[in-house]
C-alpha cells in the first residue's frame, strides 16, 4: 500500500482543479472558542504569534471566555493597535477578538492591513485566511492559507483551515486529506477531529462522523462546540436520548430538550441532512446556554482547487462558512450557535 501524502506533499503539489459543487451555504459562521478562562486579559507581548493566537489566559480546563471578555480584549488590543498599526501582536489579538464578537468584516479589514505591512508574515497570513473564511471569501482564503506555512514547517492549524475551505466548496475527500495531514502533526487534536466528523456528516457517512466526534469529545481539550457537534450526529443517527444528555452539559435542560426535538426531524433522513448542508431553511430553535464562568456571576447581563489524490487503500486516521445571512438564519442565541444544522466547523 502506498503511504498517504505528507503535509509537505499537500503543500508542494499544485492544485489543478477547483472543487465541484457550490459553496455549502448551511455552515454557520463560528470560529473556534478555546477552553480558556473568561475575564483574564493577556499580556499581548507574550501572545502566541507562531500560529493561532489565544487571547484569553487559561485558568481551568472547562471555563470558556464570555462575549464580554472578548469585547474587553477587543477594546484594549484595539487601542494598542490604533496607537501602533505596525504592532503585529496587537493586530493578531485585535483581529481574533473581533472575530469572536462577530465583527467579521472589521476583522478582515484589520488583518488585511497588517498583511499589507508584512506580506510574508505567516502568523498574520494564517489569521487573515481564517478571517476570510468567516466572511465566505473561500477562494481568497485558500490562496492566503497556502502562503501561511511551508513544506518544511507545515502548521496543523492551517491545514485544518484549508480542510474547512475544501469542505465548504464541496470537496469532502480533499478536505479529509488536509485533516489527515493535520492529525499526523497534532494527533488526537479535538478541533481537527471535530472538523473531520463534520466532513463525514456532510458526506452522509454518519458512522464515521460519530467515530471521529466521539474521539474528539473524549479529549480533555474538547470544548462545547465539539460536544454539540457530537450531539448533532447522535441525534441524526436516532440516538436522541444520548444527544440530549450531551447537550445538558452546556445548556439548560429546556434548551437541551428543544435541541433533541430538533434533531428528531433529521433522524434517518439523509436527504434532509444534505438539503440543510446546501443552505435550505432548516433553522433550529434558539438555545439558551447554561451560564458559566464570569457570566454566571453577572446575570442577567482567490481560487480553490482539488487536493492531490492519494492511495485510498491506506486507512485514514482520521469547516466560509456560509454567508452572514445564512448564519443569522440559524437562530443563534447570544454567545452560542444552537446545536443542529448548520454544522460548526472549527477555524481557530
Amino acid at each position: 500500500m502506498k503511504p498517504s501524502p505528507s503535509a509537505a506533499a499537500l503543500l508542494r503539489s499544485p492544485l489543478r482543479r477547483r472543487a465541484k459543487g457550490r459553496p455549502i451555504a448551511g455552515l454557520a459562521l463560528a470560529c473556534m472558542m478555546s477552553p480558556l478562562l473568561g475575564g483574564c486579559i493577556p499580556d499581548l507581548q507574550k501572545a502566541d504569534i507562531t500560529g493561532s493566537i489565544f487571547p484569553v489566559k487559561r485558568a481551568t480546563k472547562t471555563a470558556e471566555p464570555t462575549e464580554a471578555d472578548w469585547r474587553e480584549l477587543a477594546e484594549k488590543s484595539g487601542k494598542r493597535y490604533e496607537a501602533n498599526p505596525d504592532d503585529k501582536v496587537a493586530a493578531l489579538a485585535y483581529g481574533r477578538s473581533l472575530r469572536e464578537i462577530g465583527q467579521h468584516q472589521q476583522a478582515v479589514a484589520v488583518l488585511r492591513q497588517a498583511v499589507l505591512r508584512a506580506p510574508q508574515d505567516q502568523a498574520l497570513l494564517s489569521a487573515y485566511g481564517r478571517a476570510l473564511i468567516d466572511v465566505g471569501n473561500l477562494r481568497e482564503a485558500a490562496d492566503v492559507l497556502a502562503r501561511a506555512h511551508t513544506q518544511d514547517k507545515p502548521d496543523w492549524r492551517v491545514l485544518s483551515a484549508q480542510g474547512t475551505v475544501a469542505d465548504q466548496l464541496g470537496d469532502h475527500p480533499g478536505a479529509r486529506r488536509y485533516y489527515e495531514a493535520a492529525l499526523r502533526i497534532a494527533p488526537d487534536e479535538p478541533s481537527v477531529l471535530s472538523n473531520l466528523g463534520l466532513s463525514y456528516a456532510l458526506s452522509r457517512n454518519l458512522p464515521e462522523a460519530e467515530r471521529a466526534l466521539r474521539q474528539a469529545a473524549a479529549s480533555p481539550k474538547a470544548d462545547r462546540r465539539v460536544r454539540q457537534n457530537l450531539a448533532l450526529v447522535l441525534g441524526l443517527s436516532g440516538q436522541t436520548a444520548e444527544a440530549e444528555s450531551l447537550l445538558k452539559e452546556d445548556m439548560t435542560p429546556q434548551s437541551a430538550a428543544r435541541g433533541a426535538a430538533y434533531f428528531k426531524q433529521f433522524a434517518g433522513k439523509p436527504r434532509l441532512i444534505a438539503r440543510a448542508a446546501r443552505g435550505a431553511d432548516t433553522s433550529p430553535p434558539a438555545m439558551e446556554a447554561k451560564p458559566s464562568g464570569r457570566a454566571a456571576a453577572n446575570q442577567p447581563p482567490a481560487r480553490h482547487e482539488r487536493a492531490p489524490a492519494i492511495d485510498t487503500s491506506k486507512p485514514i486516521r482520521q469547516a466560509g462558512p456560509a454567508t452572514a445571512k445564512a448564519n443569522r438564519a440559524a437562530g443563534q442565541a447570544a454567545g452560542e450557535t444552537p446545536p443542529g444544522l448548520p454544522l460548526r466547523p472549527s477555524v481557530e
